[in-house]
């Protein structure tokens, strides 16, 4: 018998479930609640003043119903409560316990509750409460909180003041009244309420979850009216947003806020670093961002940039590491080892880790102390829209940064054991990393929504990617993409529908496999539009999978079997020529948009489908639409594409061919149907030294050097060894050799490069077409199968013009016959041959005899008709 565990669950008013060992039917059941959380268990007997009712068992266990709503809890022992909804509201407010007894009263076993089921359907109303601050029109201003289990709640001021509050029994919301003469003051709410995590009635301050502002460093919520004209940046209210853009037209850059402008010399020193670095219009990185934009890039994807925990919010409070690294040889430890020192409090973290999901950050802003985080993150949003980019949030809902009473904890000390997913014996569940929360939950779901909408329609900001979406149910992200659905301009200033929805569709963990609820993962979403990141592509693309303890194994893009490494890792040589056409077909289905329904023919020689193509046993391709699929083959998590490359290719291999390689790799993101997505500076062969994980390796690892004669970012010392210490054995002769850092000339060559493969892109509507019956009508792979050449794809698309795709990963000049093309008048497409690249121009088209000609590793595109 343990209290400090809650095995029971009370899922709504009337039914309570409960695991445990032996018949059920012989024993006496009660629900037992004490509202001053006196209950202990002395001498094997429940102590302390109680209330009780008594639990009759439910014969037929749970109905259909309530085993679809709580598909882990299907085979525990069902209970009929029966008590009227104020006892049931009484006790909701109190320590819940649950307890067996048997025929000579004897306690068998007692447990604590998990109440989030009940609260749902008591406090159903709750998710139509209007919570946070709300200023009427009338000159008066409402503070509520939803606290349904809270004894009592009050508004403490930050000179010491408290207000009481009133309490909606109806809906468990607690508020107060004031007038616009409260903004700006600074408040807390204070909350006592029973915690399952101390099994006491803890008194608890803590900050509004639905804030809108806040001082530096969190520690209180700021009255803010964020329609108020000083926090509104001139223009706001007439922004022109850049043309809509389908999903599957999109190309999506994705950098941190920090890395952007850190090292940035053109950018003013307060500004480095901030929100207020984007307002920069002629800055290096603005610069570079409007060259992207004209050439096709049309969002922006930032890093975390809501309100995190892990970064004091104060330049003047945040630790430098000592000396001067860059003095230091470029495979040294000496870097991290200083990194690590102060890393628990510089001024880096990647900011998974949330505080409140509805305040820009405040170590990003010049003025973290206050409402001018707002006003810079709108300016922000209006200068990259300016020049031509919709901006794009990392959104993290999947998880906290703490639970309990922890004093980063704020929504689970406002309502405890609520917000938060709890395993079997009411533990946290913290497969995600952290705490993580619930949105099956009503109240969780609805605080998801509503944060979504307040970026949205307050910050307008374009599109949202959602950390381990997975975590999340279908229903939930289906209820996001419905409320941004009815946005009007008219009405909300914003185009809901022109708001992309994507993320990470991964399916592991407590909810895995559909245990709690539908997931929105990757094989789940089809038909939804809602976009999800194609690993299968990228895996096939970089070689090896994520988190790899070998990294030199090897890809298309990282020269299986055309370029070996000589690592055992590869295999014998004997596959490795069928391995790279697997990984051929692979590319293929991503290339469709990750089509389920794409029909081609394999290395196999047989005919399948995108659906009936397997990859580590799941389905390849998945989705119903080509927006669908989100194609990448580097971001923020695992080594950068220089990095890979760097790891994966042989020895020897000359900067300018590594750097041909990049291309080759960063061009399936470009030239695949639906969304591609590339980790910022890629472009440009931005290194990070080979750090596999750089969330807290801080700006030295992770800032980008926008000065090219400073080098890319390689060499410069090893990684950090609480992320990458199994793979310095790898890493310190990479790091030790001069010739793979890049001198300034080839990384502006590579970006080149890639720039012209965006304004092939952006000049064709044959990339990014609409439907999987267009992209099955209009693209094809007319050399697949058995005898296609290994490293080499040829891609097909046919409309006014047509283009050829010809993907050569190989060391050496390839041709590629056509025989359905002779006569044709196809030549190498103009934006490539106005670039100047000798080697790609050896790129030529034979039209008696329908051959293709492509120079080693280069993706060549030729348009032209019959």
């Amino acid at each position: 018998m343990d209290l400090s565990r809650q095995r029971a669950h009370w899922i709504d008013r009337s039914t309570l479930v409960w695991r445990f060992e032996g018949p059920v039917g012989d024993r006496r059941c009660d629900l037992v609640w004490s509202p001053d959380a006196a209950l202990r268990i002395i001498d094997g007997a429940l102590a302390g003043p109680h209330e009780t009712v008594s639990l009759r068992v439910k014969p037929g266990g749970l109905t259909t119903a309530q085993r679809r709503q709580w598909p882990h809890l299907a085979d525990h022992a069902a209970f009929t409560v029966e008590a009227d909804e104020d006892t049931i509201k009484r006790a909701l407010r109190s320590q819940v316990v649950v307890s067996a007894r048997d025929d000579g009263g004897w306690l068998l076993v007692a447990t604590g509750v998990q109440l989030p089921g009940v609260l749902d359907d008591v406090y159903a109303d709750a998710v139509h409460a209007d919570l946070g601050c709300r200023f009427h029109h009338d000159g008066g201003v409402t503070i509520s909180v939803w606290a349904p289990t809270a004894r009592e709640v009050a508004l403490e001021w930050d000179n010491g003041e408290i207000l009481g509050m009133w309490r909606d029994d109806h809906t468990g919301v607690w508020r107060v009244d004031g007038d616009w003469g409260w903004t700006g003051r600074r408040y807390r709410f204070r909350v006592q309420a029973y915690h399952p995590a101390t099994q006491r009635i803890e008194t608890m301050s803590v900050t509004d979850p639905y804030a809108v502002a806040l001082t530096a460093d969190s520690t209180h919520s700021i009255v803010a009216n964020l329609l108020d004209p000083l926090l509104i940046p001139a223009d706001w209210g007439t922004l022109r947003k850049p043309p809509p853009i389908s999903a599957a037209r999109a190309q999506v850059h994705e950098v941190s806020v920090r890395d952007f402008s850190i090292y940035d010399s053109s950018v003013p020193a307060e500004r480095r670093g901030t929100f207020a670095a984007f307002a920069t219009p002629n800055s290096t990185g603005m610069r570079h961002l409007r060259r992207l934009a004209d050439a096709g890039v049309t969002h922006l994807h930032l890093l975390p940039a809501f309100d995190f925990a892990t970064v004091p919010d104060l330049r003047a409070d945040q630790l430098q590491p000592e000396g001067d690294l860059a003095a230091l040889p470029p495979d040294s430890t000496e870097q991290q080892e200083r990194i690590d020192a102060v890393r628990a409090r510089d001024g880096y973290n990647w900011g998974y880790d949330p505080l409140h999901y509805s305040v820009p950050e405040g170590s990003y802003s010049t003025e973290p102390d206050g409402p001018r985080r707002i006003t810079e993150f709108r300016e922000m949003v209006a200068a990259l829209n300016g020049i031509g980019l919709r901006v794009v949030m990392d959104v993290v809902y999947n998880h906290t940064v703490a639970g309990g009473v922890n004093h980063h904890a704020v929504l689970d000390r406002i309502v405890p054991g609520y917000y938060h997913r709890l395993l079997a014996d009411g533990r946290v569940a913290d497969s995600t990393c952290c705490a993580n929360t619930a949105p099956e939950h009503a109240m969780m779901g609805k605080l998801v929504v509503d944060s979504v909408l307040r970026w949205a329609v307050d910050y307008k900001v374009d599109g949202f990617r959602f950390d381990l979406m997975g975590h999340h149910p279908k229903d939930n992200m289906l209820a996001v993409r419905a409320a941004l659905d009815r946005l009007t301009p008219q009405r909300d200033g914003v185009d809901g529908r022109a708001i992309l929805i994507y993320g990470e569709g991964w399916d592991f963990g407590e909810v895995g496999g559909n245990q709690r609820f539908v997931q929105a993962s990757q094989l789940q979403l089809a038909g939804t539009g809602i976009g999800t990141f194609n690993d299968r592509l990228r895996d096939a693309v970089r070689g090896g999978q994520a988190f790899e303890t070998n990294p030199r194994s090897q890809g298309y893009a990282t020269g299986l079997f055309t370029d070996p490494n000589g690592d055992e890792v590869n295999g014998p040589p004997e596959h490795r020529r069928a391995r790279l056409l697997f990984q051929q077909d692979l590319i293929k289905i991503g290339l469709t948009g990750n089509l389920a329904s794409f029909s081609f023919v394999a290395s196999s020689g047989a005919t399948v489908t995108g659906g009936e193509f397997y990859y580590n046993g799941a389905r390849a391709g998945y989705c119903a639409l080509p927006g669908e699929c989100v194609t990448y083959v580097d971001a923020h998590d695992n080594e950068i594409l220089f990095d890979t490359l760097a790891f994966k290719l042989p020895a020897g291999i000359a900067p300018l061919d590594r750097a041909r390689m990049q291309v080759v790799a960063l061009s399936f993101t470009v030239l695949s149907q639906g969304m591609g997505f590339v980790a910022a500076g890629s472009e440009r062969l931005r290194s990070k030294s080979l750090d596999r994980n750089s969330f807290d390796s801080g700006d030295w690892f992770n800032g980008i050097r926008w000065d090219a004669t400073a080098g890319n970012g390689f060499g410069l010392g090893l990684p950090p060894a609480w992320d990458n210490g199994d793979k310095w054995p790898f890493a310190a002769p990479l790091l030790a050799d001069p010739t793979l850092v890049p001198g300034a000339d080839l990384m502006e060559w590579t970006t080149e490069r890639y720039l012209e493969l965006l304004r092939i892109r952006r000049d064709s509507p044959l990339f990014g077409l609409p439907t999987a019956v267009e992209v099955q009508d209009r693209l094809s792979f007319p050399l697949s199968g058995p005898t296609e050449t290994p490293g080499v794809i040829t891609m097909h698309l046919t409309g006014v013009d047509d283009l050829i795709v010809i993907f050569n990963a190989t060391p050496a000049t390839v041709t590629q016959k056509l025989p359905a093309l002779r006569f044709g008048t196809f030549a190498l497409h103009p934006h490539q041959r106005a670039g100047g690249d000798a080697h790609l121009l050896q790129s030529v088209f034979d039209p008696a005899t329908g051959v293709f000609t492509v120079p080693s590793r280069t993706v060549a595109v030729f348009t032209g008709s019959l």
